[in-house]
């Protein structure tokens, strides 16, 4: 238990856990970070892809061949493709990343930024966003310490480096991002979360 709940009664020793704590959590946030910009967009383009497709309805010719055949039209399921599925792999090879080789940070320093398997480069990329997030809580923790304002600010700054860079890459904002941020904002904002 704390011992209270005024950041700037917290003794030295406390603050020496907890900055260090929030920067480890946010090099793992960055590291879900790197997944959300990399898959998202994807997602999002397939789900686009797959509305088209029923708007648009079979062709005819594939249709007739369906039937002919006694099958189904289209009745081969996708590959599930979200941000847990399937395991991250090498855009390369197709190796997929053990879970030793992608602890946040270390992983690219211990492989120096080469995939296990072919060698390929990493981008550099990826573990400046896990570092960029993991200063972003560690400033949060710093700030507000360990209360809801710390938590509301590090969340706030984390889907703004996603939507930033998946802006960036994509020229998209996703709604699956910005609406809820929106709401958190929102309700951050009614329940004094985000004085500063």
């Amino acid at each position: 238990m704390l011992p209270s709940t005024d950041w700037a009664q917290f003794s030295a020793e406390w603050r020496n856990i907890l900055v260090p704590s929030a920067a480890f959590l946010g090099l793992l946030i960055g590291s879900f970070i790197n997944v959300v910009i990399l898959r998202l967009p994807r997602m999002l383009e397939q789900e686009w892809a797959k509305e088209c497709a029923e708007f648009n309805g079979p062709k005819p010719d594939l249709e007739s061949a369906a039937t002919a055949a006694n099958t189904p039209f289209n009745s081969t399921p996708l590959a599930p493709y979200n941000l847990v599925t399937p395991r991250s792999q090498c855009p390369v090879c197709q190796q997929q990343i053990r879970w030793f080789e992608n602890i946040p940070v270390l992983s690219f320093l211990l492989l120096r930024g080469k995939c296990a398997t072919c060698k390929h480069p990493i981008s550099l990329r990826y573990p400046l966003i896990e570092i960029a997030t993991g200063c972003i809580f560690a400033y949060c923790a710093a700030r507000w310490g360990l209360s809801p304002t710390a938590g509301a600010w590090a969340a706030f700054m984390s889907f703004l480096l996603a939507l930033a860079l998946i802006d960036w890459d994509t020229t998209l904002l996703p709604d699956n991002l910005t609406q809820p941020l929106l709401w958190g904002g929102l309700v951050a904002s009614a329940l004094q979360w985000t004085s500063v």
